[in-house]
């Protein structure tokens, strides 16, 4: 009688063997002071910093989204993995959480070891990026669950925060400012309806040129991270809010007491190429409801600490909190 192996069933513990191989130095670039132990143990440990009074652990998990379709049909792999700590980290910040480390899952149903390494190796970067460690993850061969070439992934942020710090909500008043930080391009939001538009209505392909590069590459454009900016200027601002799903109108309004609403000026808003170019086809408010328009964080900031903010970062003024029932409006 034939016997039949694990790789036979569709996993190859030697591809992934070799992929952890091929990961322990992307890994041991992201160490940081607090990282206990390396790659290999069954749980990463991470030594809470000193100098907290009351330290409280944040953490937030997310994804790539639809965003990982275009990496996989490109077989450009080595941007994604920003966009997936970028999307946590930036989350942890809205809570004044300053990122410690970073968790990653990646499952596929086959292991492409190059592939699965450039992945990583965005992943790597990304927490160099954000100042934060990587301590840990899990890797899924998965056949029968997942096409052959596709593969997704989901993140895993823990940061500090001092306890005190934490509610940023109530200390939001009437007359302070609102400061845009720009994003990269669309993040990691909205791409279903972007590739609908682009590929589907359009008729575009990815090696079309745009604004001076193929297609692809704007849209694949890793998603910013914010956190040194925000260690630059944290005693500077009152609240921030990451602009992702739902866009401004509905990530604003979630660090704004109940009577209190964000004005924002559209003109004042330094909206990207290809956001224009997509609003041929869809209407202004879906726009304003899918996409970040060009902005992946606001900051809300004293009026004395306005031209502190601007001076230290590349924000710009596009608004203002004023008395009224708690909502974000673009006038």
């Amino acid at each position: 009688m034939s016997q039949i192996s694990y790789k036979d069933a569709g996993v190859d513990i030697d591809a992934g063997n070799s992929f952890v191989e091929n990961i322990k130095p992307l890994v041991k670039a992201t160490k940081i002071p607090g990282v206990l132990g390396g790659i290999g143990s069954f749980a990463g440990a991470f030594e809470i910093p000193k100098g907290f009074r009351e330290p409280v652990m944040l953490a937030a998990t997310d994804g790539v989204g639809t965003k990982l379709k275009l990496a996989i049909d490109s077989g450009i792999h080595n941007t994604v993995g920003i966009d997936l700590v970028a999307m946590c980290v930036n989350d942890l910040l809205c809570n004044f959480g300053t990122p410690s480390f970073f968790l990653d899952y990646y499952a596929t149903g086959k292991l492409d070891v190059k592939a699965a390494t450039n992945v990583l190796a965005g992943i790597s970067e990304g927490c160099i990026q954000a100042e934060c460690a990587l301590i840990g993850g899990e890797t899924a061969e998965m056949p029968g669950m997942y096409a052959h070439d596709d593969y997704d992934l989901a993140g895993f942020a823990v940061g500090i925060a001092e306890k005190s710090e934490m509610d940023r909500v109530s200390m939001v008043r009437a007359g302070d400012k609102l400061i845009a930080l720009p994003s990269s391009g669309l993040h990691s939001n909205g791409f279903s309806l972007a590739r609908k538009v682009l590929f589907e209505k359009m008729g575009m392909k990815f090696e079309d040129e745009f604004n001076g590069k193929p297609l692809i590459e704007t849209l694949l454009t890793p998603t910013r991270i914010y956190v040194k900016t925000f260690k630059e200027i944290k005693e500077h601002i009152v609240a921030l809010a990451h602009i992702t799903g739902g866009g401004i109108v509905e990530n604003l309004p979630r660090v704004l007491p109940e009577n209190l609403r964000a004005e924002i000026q559209g003109d004042a808003i330094k909206v990207l190429p290809i956001f224009e170019l997509m609003a041929q086809h869809v209407q202004r408010e879906e726009m304003f409801r899918a996409f970040n328009m060009g902005i992946g964080m606001i900051l809300v900031v004293r009026e004395e600490d306005v031209a502190t903010v601007l001076a230290k970062t590349d924000g710009y003024l596009i608004g203002e909190i004023k008395e009224g029932k708690r909502e974000a409006v673009i006038i």
